[in-house]
């Protein structure tokens, strides 16, 4: 039975949706889940739902980083916050992975922290599926280091490539560089350098891709660094949303518009599944001497019980082991 911690102490929502998220997997999944936070606060949530399965405990963590403090500064001064707490079960390898919606930074420096880097592995590397028009891809990094290197742009994409091919069974996956332009002129100096490592790289690269190319589909690893890839993530999900509330309001237009909706009803449930956060659980932290799956902080029970679904892949995949068979 696979050890999965979850930080039950979070999402913008905690500890209500991460107890659901964790009964929803416990029944399906069967893994051994451990709830690490305040024991009070998880116990009372859990008398919400009936009989706690066999396969979920409780590991008391007293503190609680929240979402707008500063990353490093809190993982030094809430040692038993459960970001540091879950962090450490890792590193102390009593859990096989772990998995948080609470803040990006904190959690990201406590696993690199604690957990340590893969061997040939220089920086950490937040990796999110996105849906596109011919399948899902992979954006990497998506906010763990904002001055990514030429080196370390190279190890994404090493990282992407290891997980789409073992967790998505994607042969040779094609990896494409976020730049300005496909030029291989186009972008500073340390994209073009980038450039040039990628090509001799041995990867399936095909070169730079733009901005309008995230959602096309004919890249599967798309590789920049964290602020870029960050803030290409925001616009997209802001986007999305946006569309959706324009559509909205067109279908209650007219008496037509709303019979149309009516009609499309499974089309836009499709769609909506499609685009839905939640399906894809969370992202990898990849790179770390470890498994540790980041979620949205709006997560709902759905993203949780599926980010749970996600890291017990990624420890039967082995995906760890082949990145470093692949960056050596």
């Amino acid at each position: 039975m696979m050890r999965i911690a979850l930080d039950a102490m979070g999402s913008d929502n905690s500890p209500s949706v991460e107890i659901e998220g964790a009964m929803l997997a416990a029944r399906e999944f069967k893994h051994e889940i451990i709830l690490v936070g305040q024991k009070d606060a998880i116990e009372k949530e859990l008398e919400k739902h009936g009989p706690v399965p066999q396969n979920i405990s409780i590991h008391h963590a007293p503190e609680v980083i929240g979402m707008h403090e500063q990353p490093v500064l809190s993982v030094r001064r809430k040692k038993q916050s459960s970001i540091v707490v879950l962090a450490n079960l890792a590193k102390e390898k009593k859990v096989d992975a772990i998995v948080s919606a609470g803040n990006t930074g904190a959690t990201v420096c406590a696993a690199t922290l604690k957990c340590r880097l893969l061997p040939g592995i220089e920086r950490a590397g937040i990796g999110v599926i996105i849906p596109t028009l011919k399948s899902t891809a992979l954006m990497i990094d998506a906010g763990a280091n904002v001055d990514a290197k030429p080196k370390h742009l190279l190890q994404y994409a090493i990282m992407g490539s290891a997980y789409l091919e073992y967790i998505f069974n994607k042969k040779s996956p094609k990896v494409g560089l976020l730049n300005i332009g496909e030029e291989e002129s186009k972008g500073t100096g340390p994209l073009k350098e980038a450039y040039g490592l990628l090509e001799l790289s041995g990867l399936n690269f095909i070169g730079n891709i733009e901005g309008r190319d995230l959602f096309k589909g004919d890249c599967d690893v798309i590789v920049c660094d964290g602020l870029v890839g960050n803030v290409a993530l925001k616009v997209s999900e802001s986007t999305i949303h946006a569309v959706v509330e324009m559509l909205k309001k067109a279908m209650k237009s007219s008496f037509l518009s709303r019979l149309s909706a009516v009609l499309g009803r499974r089309a836009f449930s499709s769609l909506k599944k499609k685009m839905d956060y939640a399906e894809y659980g969370g992202a990898p932290l990849l790179g770390i001497n470890g498994i540790c799956i980041i979620c949205h902080g709006s997560s709902n029970a759905k993203a949780i019980k599926n980010a749970i679904r996600v890291a017990g892949e990624e420890i039967i995949k082995n995906v760890n082991q082949h990145i470093v068979e692949k960056v050596k």
